[in-house]
């Protein structure tokens, strides 16, 4: 279902895109860069979180890590990760294929700077083997995300 849900998101909003879906699990940052044969930090981790009650997406380069005090800076307050049953309830995506698009409930997006490091970077794309080549801007565009710095420098 949501393999489907970013079908029908990218068939609506970009159909230039096309999913790529592998054989084998791209689940985690080091299987996704393995199996596209690209850094780990091309590769554009979504992280579900909960501030001051509300649900919001934070993409990140893949090897970039979070820093509280940005965070906190940034969005106002302190931020908690949301536990499996909860990312799969508000964004309809399973831990390992969750990204931006094609979502469960209207949630808003914030990409990191650190994604501009890249010309393109692969979110997964629902399903925990299958992700999209975008560039980063194309991203925060078609999720209406805001721009933050709230990682670490790498």
């Amino acid at each position: 279902m949501s393999l489907e849900s970013v079908r029908q998101f990218f068939a609506e909003h970009a159909p230039e895109i096309d999913i790529i879906e592998m054989a084998e699990s791209t689940a985690t940052v080091d299987m996704a860069a393995r199996a596209h044969g690209v850094a780990p930090g091309q590769i554009a981790k979504t992280l579900s979180l909960k501030v001051k009650g509300e649900v919001v997406l934070i993409v990140t380069c893949g090897d970039a890590r979070l820093d509280n005090r940005k965070l906190k800076a940034a969005l106002g307050a302190k931020a908690r990760m949301l536990s499996v049953d909860e990312v799969i309830n508000w964004t309809g995506h399973p831990v390992g294929g969750v990204c931006p698009f094609g979502l469960e409930n209207p949630l808003t997006v914030y990409c990191d700077v650190s994604l501009r490091s890249f010309d393109e970077v692969l979110p997964a794309a629902g399903a925990i083997h299958s992700a999209v080549r975008i560039t980063p801007q194309q991203m925060a565009d078609l999720t209406a995300a805001k721009w933050v710095d709230v990682c670490e420098a790498r």
